[in-house]
């Protein structure tokens, strides 16, 4: 009885270990991931800053926040080991790239402020990707900061006089439509906002 008692306790320890083993290892995989995607984040963020004195606030936001969304959004894949998600956001990202400035050559409709190509907004297309690819992969909760983010940029482009109503709404048709043609849900996966005293973010939790 004693015998078998012992090889139970064994068998637990060992099967406890191999656990805790595996989970240090996810653990430091993702923590690289999230630096990585941290280090690209920053130094899009610092050439933004860069250049911020000759723009104005709103304008230099807009433009933080459409390097942002899109980074934010292809990190979730890099967090879930999500490669099919992964092609998908690739397939979506360089269909919008390709419409979009596509059409801007084509088309080389006169900005407000005098430049050139300015159909469709190229800001907004690429923010509606991103937020767009999030709502259909993962869900419409995580989504919800991803399109506030994606209708300021929009906004953000006719405050500054870059884009008329019209470059914005087309921009975003694009973004939106792209992902639809690629993105199916990722199923295994639930992401809920979190939001703490000290802290806003996003909650996720797979089942394996």
């Amino acid at each position: 009885m004693k015998q078998k008692k012992d090889a139970w306790l064994c068998q637990w320890l060992s099967s406890f270990c191999q656990f805790e083993t595996c989970r240090l290892a996810m653990n430091l995989m993702l923590k690289k991931r999230l630096m990585c995607c941290s280090v690209i984040s920053m130094i899009c963020l610092g050439m933004m800053v860069k250049n911020a004195d000759a723009k104005s606030v709103v304008e230099t936001s807009g433009d933080i926040s459409q390097l942002i969304i899109p980074l934010s959004v292809y990190a979730s894949t890099f967090i879930f080991d999500d490669d099919e998600g992964k092609t998908e956001f690739y397939e979506s990202f360089f269909l919008n790239l390709g419409v979009t400035y596509g059409l801007k050559l084509s088309v080389d409709k006169t900005r407000p402020d005098g430049g050139s190509q300015s159909f469709p907004s190229g800001h907004t297309s690429v923010s509606f990707q991103g937020a767009t690819f999030m709502y259909l992969r993962y869900g419409w909760k995580p989504a919800i900061p991803f399109y506030l983010g994606a209708a300021y940029v929009g906004w953000s482009r006719v405050d500054s006089k870059r884009h008329d109503t019209t470059d914005v709404l087309a921009g975003a048709a694009i973004g939106i439509a792209s992902s639809y043609l690629f993105t199916k849900p990722f199923k295994g996966v639930t992401v809920t906002p979190l939001i703490k005293d000290d802290a806003i973010g996003l909650n996720f939790s797979v089942k394996w």
